[in-house]
């Protein structure tokens, strides 16, 4: 489950991830021309108190640099590297949820359809649901359910009757509705002001954060063998991450 940032933290995060190391004073100065309302030691104390950012010394100086850890790239991304799950490998089987959860256990049945969602599997009829990946978290979510296997049984599968994988996932997740999430926000790409300070910016990097969250929390992130060829993440993430890099390798003076 994704850990809730918000657009400052995540940022602090892009940042220092995409500099690969940054120096603090750098870091600082940056920070406050953008969040000069919100104490960058403060902050820096707590990302360093949850490991999500690391100091290290600078060769030939007395400085220290931030560099972002592990685990504050993952919370940095919401749980979810796009790149990551794009590139990883895929073994040609499907993984099937399939369950029939009588009337009486709806709240059973309600928790187990969030859950699926959640793990990024998608639905080809409400309770036939599907993945790619292995079912390791997946099984570990439904240990706690009390269901035997005639309510519910996972299996693996491949197409056999004609359809194709691209039938399936064309049935199971509806694309169309990711791509309209991602073209909004590319808009807020195309909206951006352009000076890197002041109201409207601020306001900028929240709408920013949203728009790029809404459209992330709705995409599985399958496998590139099986995204749709007018799939628009990609796009997305390649804009995204281009812009911030260069806001955050521009110079403190502002404009970028």
């Amino acid at each position: 489950m994704a850990t809730p940032v918000g657009p400052s933290l995540q940022l602090l995060f892009i940042m220092a991830d995409a500099l690969a190391e940054v120096s603090i004073l750098t870091a600082e100065a940056v920070w406050n021309r953008w969040f000069s309302s919100q104490r960058f030691h403060r902050k820096l104390a707590q990302f360093e108190s949850n490991g999500w950012i690391e100091r290290r010394p600078v060769e030939g100086s007395l400085e220290r640099a931030l560099r972002l850890t592990a685990a504050g790239r993952e919370i940095a991304l919401g749980g979810r590297d796009p790149e990551a799950n794009w590139t990883r490998k895929w073994d040609g089987r499907w993984r099937l949820v399939l369950f029939d959860i009588p009337e009486s256990q709806r709240k059973v049945r309600a928790r187990l359809c969030r859950g699926l969602h959640q793990l990024g599997f998608g639905y080809l009829q409400n309770s036939v649901w599907i993945s790619p990946d292995p079912p390791v978290r997946i099984s570990e979510m439904l240990r706690g359910l009390k269901l035997n296997v005639e309510q519910l049984t996972l299996m693996e599968a491949r197409p056999c009757g004609g359809e194709s994988n691209v039938d399936l996932v064309k049935g199971a997740w509806d694309f169309p509705r990711i791509n309209r999430n991602y073209d909004v926000y590319l808009e807020v790409l195309d909206g951006q002001p352009r000076r890197t300070r002041g109201i409207s910016w601020n306001r900028w990097i929240e709408v920013e954060w949203k728009a790029w969250n809404r459209a992330l929390g709705g995409d599985p992130l399958l496998p590139a063998a099986l995204l749709p060829e007018d799939y628009r993440g990609c796009e997305a993430w390649k804009r995204r991450t281009g812009i911030l890099r260069k806001v955050f390798a521009a110079p403190t003076g502002g404009d970028v």
